[in-house]
């Protein structure tokens, strides 16, 4: 029984009761959040520490976390948030002393088990009481000397060992500083506060860093900011408004020295009626890119040639010239792209990142179906252990878990997939390509409606703005699949329009016509279809369906029939 603020907590009974003893209802995982506050004796639980705990191996957005948070303060009656408290770095804590009761009724009758009494009566001497522990004095005494020659050992081995293994390193700090409205706008000052708030938000969700957001001004004067010398980034931004647009320039700074790490700019429409979508957007174009570059700093390449240092750049212009030449995915552009890759690898073979970048580019053409099923095996086999060996040399890089999740995504391990994309997320919270892949694991599964959300997450982010197409497909997919074809056709529309040449997105597009009685537009979708991908008939239109659940497939077999009914060949 834990007891806490007047509240009791039967962890027997999975009950909340209040202070006169009635049960307060909670839904499961809302008990669950708060037997976890409850049992860690007042340290601050990350989001993502209670996401992963609450909801092991399923991805759940923020909004699951916060629903919960607000049950849990309704339930404890803590409007003013003095119980559940949100930590200044991210996280929350039960801000309130915590008492473990036990319940055991008290043994009938207390037995001493020691040498019997003597046949004439007089009591044998009891037992010596035990020093400590349960050990005699003699072994108290070998223990302490035991445990002194091993801190002994501890200190001289320190200088030639890491000084991780032996202790946690802190983690760097980033100080996400005040966003300076430079707009001369009425709006600029309302909007610069969010976009700051959306970006500290989105930094406290990154797992190796620690965010110390910018303090308020107070009554007394009081700085509005936090001290540089706390922390060992700061970000930096000024929000312009010119050209009806909204321009948002940020940087990363190395405290210490000043060095400018990163910088990036992003612009969104000032005309956009949804301000909360532009702030989101801001936020999440510069948040991305700073994001990936404190990764590059914080989990530097552990494998490379001997060349690497020089070539560093080219590799980089390599793996990003493959990756815009696929932007707009035909078969001659993705050719084009693995091509490009496969001669950087040439000249640097033991270049872990670009081995990475040919990986994750391949596992694309697999989606795509662009390969043989025997090319397919190969390169499946291929890119498993090449990724195999990096997530070993680079386990937190953001590269590395998203050409991991790609692969599994690829050949159907969806579960796996929805895990490793997480992880991904957990580096790169605005990350809409990790979370098209896991809309896309939620798809398989048969979650129709978590994928539609997750898609629509991914539109809100709308970064990186290359890859902004599949998502709109991810959506409109998921649409049709639960058979919203209205709804499903200004998602395909906006994805046919950004990336015209996949063919898959107008057989879904044909799908989603028919089905609103549009039939010329969608017998033209099918030839359009056809033109790009000839061939294709009701077997081969299929995605593969290993692993999917049967709700995914039944849904499936009434797209495809309507692409067949729209004309889409038999056979």
């Amino acid at each position: 029984m834990l007891r806490f603020a007047g509240f009791e907590l039967d962890q027997q009974r999975a009950e909340l009761r209040s202070a006169d003893g009635v049960a307060i209802k909670l839904r499961p995982k809302t008990f669950e959040m708060l037997r976890l506050f409850a049992t860690s004796g007042g340290r601050v639980l990350s989001k993502q520490e209670l996401m992963e705990a609450v909801w092991p191996n399923v991805h759940v957005g923020e909004d699951s976390l916060f629903q919960c948070i607000r049950e849990l303060r309704t339930a404890l009656s803590d409007e003013r948030r003095q119980l559940i408290k949100l930590a200044s770095g991210g996280g929350y804590l039960l801000a309130t002393e915590v008492v473990l009761t036990a319940h055991a009724p008290p043994p009938a009758q207390a037995v001493e088990i020691g040498p019997a009494a003597p046949a004439g009566g007089v009591p044998a001497q009891p037992t010596p009481q035990r020093a400590m522990f349960g050990l005699s004095r003699q072994a108290m005494v070998a223990a302490v000397a035991g445990l002194f020659l091993v801190i002994m050992g501890l200190a001289v081995a320190a200088p030639v060992l890491r000084p991780d293994l032996l202790f946690k390193r802190t983690p760097p700090r980033i100080a996400v500083m005040s966003i300076v409205d430079a707009s001369n706008d009425s709006r600029g000052a309302v909007m610069a506060a969010e976009v700051t708030g959306r970006l500290a938000d989105g930094f406290a969700k990154i797992q190796n860093i620690s965010v110390v957001a910018p303090r308020l001004a107070v009554a007394g004067g009081e700085s509005a900011t936090a001290p540089a010398t706390s922390s060992d980034f700061e970000l930096r931004g000024e929000l312009q408004l010119s050209d009806q647009s909204w321009t948002l320039r940020a940087r990363i700074i190395k405290v210490d020295t000043g060095e400018v790490q990163s910088v990036t700019a992003v612009s969104v429409s000032a005309d956009e009626a949804d301000a909360q979508l532009a702030q989101s957007r801001l936020a999440a174009g510069v948040g991305h890119v700073l994001a990936r570059r404190l990764n590059e700093i914080l989990e530097p390449s552990a494998a490379r040639s001997r060349t690497a240092g020089a070539s560093a750049g080219g590799d980089k212009v390599a793996v990003d010239q493959a990756l815009a030449s696929i932007n707009q995915t035909t078969r001659e552009r993705f050719g084009a792209a693995q091509a490009m890759v496969r001669k950087a690898l040439t000249d640097d073979p033991d270049n872990v990142d670009l081995a990475v970048a040919l990986a994750s580019l391949q596992m694309r053409g697999i989606q795509m179906v662009w390969f043989s099923p025997e090319e397919a095996v190969t390169v499946e086999a291929r890119a498993n252990a090449t990724l195999e060996h990096t997530l070993r040399l680079k386990p937190n890089s953001i590269p590395v878990l998203e050409a991991h999740c790609r692969f599994l995504s690829a050949t159907n391990q969806f579960v796996q997939s929805l895990v490793t994309c997480a992880k991904a997320l957990s580096f790169d919270p605005w990350n809409g390509s990790a979370l098209y892949l896991i809309g896309l694991g939620q798809v398989y599964l048969g979650r129709f409606d978590d994928a539609l959300a997750t898609f629509q997450q991914a539109d809100r982010y709308d970064a990186p703005p290359a890859s902004r197409w599949t998502w709109l497909l991810g959506a409109g997919m998921a649409n049709a699949l639960m058979g919203r074809y209205e709804e499903a056709l200004p998602w395909l529309q906006r994805s046919i329009a950004i990336t015209p040449g996949t063919g898959r997105s107008h057989f879904l597009l044909a799908a989603a016509y028919q089905r609103t009685g549009r039939f010329e537009e969608a017998r033209a979708a099918i030839a359009e279809g056809l033109r790009l991908r000839p061939g294709t008939t009701r077997v081969s239109v299929w995605p593969p369906m290993k692993n999917a659940s049967p709700v995914c497939i039944a849904a499936w077999e009434r797209v495809v029939q309507a692409e067949v009914d729209a004309g889409l060949p038999e056979q």
